[in-house]
């Protein structure tokens, strides 16, 4: 077995995936949350927007900030931030806590009205993202991090079928790194113990 697919145990005696270092925040969302399947709409929701936001920057400093961003953005309450104007536009500018980026901002805002567009006609956008992968978790085991892809046919499919849907900040990749996150699909190392 080459060395690339060794992974070092940690002081607890647990190998993880090497994306997690040994940051004690990074380590608990690795081993408590990514790849955990999540069926609630809110929070899937919540998870695309982040992702969005973390575009061109470290999960990490996304995770640092996730506190501040539910509060910036009040519980990711698609309602509430589909009603948000230009007054609350620019106090997200002006909030340090958050990722300061215009666009990202009003595209929370403009995904935000197409979630409630999708819920007016009846889907729950937990069904919307979960029938990309058939409501069933895609096991993968990878033995590196290098067989991971940054984007697969599904969520080439989800990503095509959120911006038909008015959804903004939804490409491929970042639509894979949530379906990561959110347990659509598992990528956990095999020689991870969450594998």
């Amino acid at each position: 077995m080459s060395a690339d697919r060794i992974l070092t145990p940690h002081s607890d005696g647990k190998c993880r995936c090497p994306w997690c270092g040994t940051d004690p925040l990074y380590v608990t969302y690795h081993d408590t949350e990514w790849g955990v399947p999540e069926r609630d709409s809110r929070a899937l929701f919540e998870k695309l927007l982040l992702d969005g936001f973390q575009a061109g920057l470290a999960w990490i400093t996304i995770l640092r900030k996730r506190d501040n961003f539910r509060r910036a953005f009040d519980g990711f309450e698609p309602e509430v931030i589909a009603a948000y104007g230009p007054e609350k536009v620019e106090a997200l500018m002006a909030d340090a806590g958050i990722v300061r980026n215009r666009a990202k901002i009003e595209g929370a805002v403009l995904s935000a009205r197409a979630y409630l567009d999708l819920r007016e006609k009846g889907i729950a956008f937990s069904d919307f993202m979960w029938e990309a992968v058939d409501g069933t978790v895609q096991v993968n085991r990878p033995r590196t991090l290098k067989d991971i892809p940054a984007e697969t046919p599904a969520s080439r499919a989800l990503s095509k079928k959120l911006k038909a849907a008015g959804f903004k900040f939804c490409g491929p990749t970042i639509v894979y790194a949530a379906m990561q996150a959110c347990g659509l699909v598992d990528d956990h190392l095999e020689a991870c113990w969450r594998a």
